[in-house]
């Protein structure tokens, strides 16, 4: 790593928050992992089961706006805390309580969602010690956290074989503990934070364009992303018919391809441009998802293409947050919430999309391809906005690649 990012920031600010956000990912899609014995146990149906993993996605979509509002009000740090104490307390609940039904799951689902929504804590909290050209690699580095989906897909179905799945719900709150007391240790919020804005700002946001394309973009990168490590487990179980403790492995392969490349994604963004590399990333992203919507026979032919989509995402989700903070520096908090609101709704279409495409057509082929068309789409829209943002950017925001 260069020695100028080393002495530009704050690096135990930046470990602790790739350690909060890789924890409460891992909790986010425990659902995902744990869904073949859940779903065994509640006889539920593709179309349910697409649902379970899916809302957990979609609640941290929603809560990801408001703790990003939340962060630029009260500091990263302080709401950082209270959310992961809220998320304790409702696995400690759960697992005390029991949880019997198919609504049970989705009441989890909600709570798990607030981890998800750790996104909007950790890269602002991160973003804001580093300047414009260390942007993609602070991102990249502090947003790596979600490799914490490979933890929950590596461990949980065999603690869920081993003590079962309530159980693993129970044991999930403890390393969420440990890493709230290093948390609580490490991070240090930056002395220069954004400014609170109104809620009149907050929403003028939503009249900027460009605000628009990040979120659409994103939609495709982390909403693929989050969507397979979701869904993945028990799309494995029932297309090959592996045990969910494979299962489990094979998925944490994917994500694990995913999740690593992400600072990656955000490095080569800083030094060929945001727009440059996510042209590339899309494209090789729309093949490989169009190649997996044809079934592919065995999982010796479809794990390889996966890795291959995957990797395309996990640089995506890093060029992307290569190029927000140069727009958006002085609202990154709400824009961190915004973006990362609609890259949560991206992963609860592609999530519940699978589900019912299987229910309906009785092959997930269809919710991959047009997965797939998505991509293609962001693909076309940056050739839109591509000559536009390298013209002006660089005059209004400094001179990092884009």
């Amino acid at each position: 790593m260069r020695t100028g990012f080393l002495k530009a920031g704050h690096l135990p600010t930046l470990f602790a928050s790739f350690l909060y956000f890789d924890l409460s990912f891992m909790v986010w899609v425990l659902l995902g992992p744990l869904g073949v014995a859940i779903a065994k146990q509640l006889h539920l149906d593709p179309a349910h089961k697409g649902l379970m993993v899916a809302t957990p996605v979609l609640a941290g979509a929603v809560l990801r706006v408001v703790l990003g509002v939340l962060v630029d009000r009260y500091k990263p740090k302080r709401v950082g805390i209270g959310a992961q104490m809220v998320v304790i307390a409702g696995l400690a609940t759960a697992w005390w309580m029991g949880i019997n039904s198919f609504e049970a799951t989705l009441l989890l689902g909600c709570v798990l969602g607030l981890a998800g929504a750790s996104f909007a804590v950790a890269l602002p909290l991160a973003s804001s010690w580093y300047p414009p050209e260390h942007q993609g690699t602070a991102l990249g580095l502090a947003g790596a956290g979600n490799s914490g989906t490979v933890l929950a897909a590596l461990f949980a179905p065999g603690l869920a074989l081993a003590f079962g799945w309530q159980n693993v719900i129970g044991l999930a709150a403890i390393p969420l503990y440990v890493t709230l007391l290093l948390f609580a240790l490490m991070a240090k919020d930056s002395p220069n934070p954004a400014q609170p804005k109104s809620w009149a700002a907050y929403m003028g946001l939503l009249k900027v364009a460009d605000a628009w394309w990040f979120m659409f973009f994103y939609a495709v990168t982390f909403g693929g992303f989050v969507g397979l490590a979701s869904s993945l487990t028990i799309y494995f179980n029932d297309q090959f018919g592996l045990p969910p403790v494979t299962a489990g492995y094979c998925t944490a392969a994917v994500v694990f391809a995913g999740s690593l490349v992400r600072p990656l994604g955000g490095a080569v963004a800083d030094r060929i441009g945001g727009l440059r590399a996510l042209t590339v990333l899309y494209a090789v992203a729309a093949c490989a998802f169009a190649a997996i919507s044809t079934n592919l026979p065995t999982i010796f032919m479809a794990l390889p293409v996966f890795i291959v989509g995957m990797l395309a995402l996990g640089m995506g989700n890093g060029a992307v947050f290569q190029l927000v903070p140069q727009r958006f520096s002085r609202e990154i908090g709400v824009m961190t919430g915004l973006v990362g609101m609609t890259g949560g709704l991206g992963g609860f279409y592609l999530a519940s999309s699978l589900g019912y495409s299987k229910q309906l057509t009785g092959s997930y082929g269809p919710g991959f391809l047009i997965f797939a068309a998505l991509a293609a789409a962001a693909l076309v829209c940056l050739s839109l906005v591509r000559n536009r943002w390298r013209t002006t950017w660089t005059a209004l925001y400094g001179a990092a690649r884009v």
